[in-house]
């Protein structure tokens, strides 16, 4: 698996740089930043324009916009242009309410002549390489077209007309969400279009090194892009390539509370924001899954607001459950 791809997915308050350097340390061969809003990139926020912030080590690195409108979108992208990252990525895929029911990111699923329009428009204003993030479809209904084609296969094409340079794929349907599992089937059909010449990026439910090479094995993809699987296992990458990865809790736990110290340095050094925004990695990581009468300690773990208190409770379910 040393050779084959492994992208980290953008994920909206988790892919910020402290967490994307040490998934490229683990063996991340591109990481992606989080969402960027094409209309608030436009108005210069400040929270929004910081999201451009990439670095030298991280390479190759993406950065994905999402809109709804071809003009913003483009105007974004020049924007984007200018912090010089490896790619621009368009979001097509995220279902939340707040970004698809609004038209943009997975909305654009049911609008594919926007969604083109976008896409052209993004292409023609840039010379970064584009790329883009799309789901299989709005709903189980809209997966196949009257032919009986199916419709991510004649999506894909379209895209392709359009000018992109790769196009990842997550094996869900907007509706569904996060719910059941992806289907790798579809991916694998579009990947396998003698009329398709750009790669083809699979995403969803690979979790370990055997469903990798699997997904690799089976759908023929030229990379496999990694989202929540990596929430407080950064290393999961380096396991999946058969690379140099932590072994022991204590070893695990060492990264962990590395990249709390990283995110409190991302938050301007505030130590309790630095903590709540790496809260989510506690509360998932595999580190702490499975042990017996964890409850308590995970509450206190997500309750602790200094560095000297998380690292405390670390230390002790070391000594505790540690091997």
């Amino acid at each position: 698996m040393v050779n084959r791809q492994l992208y980290l997915a953008p994920m909206e308050d988790v892919t910020d740089p402290a967490f994307r350097m040490l998934c490229k340390r683990y063996g991340a061969d591109r990481v992606y930043t989080e969402f960027v809003n094409a209309d608030a990139l436009v108005r210069d926020i400040a929270s929004t324009t910081r999201k451009l912030t990439i670095h030298d080590e991280e390479r190759p690195v993406a950065i994905q916009i999402y809109g709804r409108e071809p003009e913003s979108m483009a105007d974004a992208a020049r924007i984007v242009e200018t912090a010089h990252p490896d790619f621009i990525d368009i979001n097509f895929g995220c279902p939340v309410k707040k970004v698809a029911g609004k038209g943009a990111g997975a909305g654009l699923l049911r609008d594919v002549p926007k969604m083109l329009d976008i896409t052209r428009a993004v292409v023609n204003a840039v010379h970064t390489p584009v790329t883009c993030k799309t789901r299989l479809g709005w709903d189980e209904p809209s997966l196949y077209l009257p032919d009986g084609t199916p419709f991510i296969v004649d999506l894909a094409e379209r895209l392709q007309d359009c000018g992109i340079q790769e196009l990842a794929i997550h094996g869900r349907t907007r509706s569904q969400m996060y719910r059941g599992e992806a289907d790798w089937t579809l991916i694998g059909e579009v990947k396998n279009n003698p009329r398709m010449h750009i790669p083809i990026i699979g995403n969803g439910d690979v979790c370990t090194p055997e469903r990798a090479k699997e997904c690799f094995d089976k759908y023929g993809v030229d990379a496999i892009m990694i989202g929540r699987a990596t929430f407080g296992a950064p290393w999961l990458f380096a396991e999946m390539k058969g690379l140099p990865a932590p072994k022991t809790m204590a070893d695990k736990v060492a990264v962990l509370k590395e990249h709390v110290l990283a995110s409190i340095a991302w938050c301007g050094n505030d130590e309790r924001k630095g903590i709540v925004h790496s809260r989510r990695h506690f509360a998932a990581s595999p580190v702490f899954k499975g042990l017996f009468d964890f409850k308590q300690t995970r509450i206190a773990l997500l309750r602790a607001e200094t560095v000297a208190e998380v690292f405390a409770i670390m230390d002790d379910i070391v000594a505790k459950w540690g091997e």
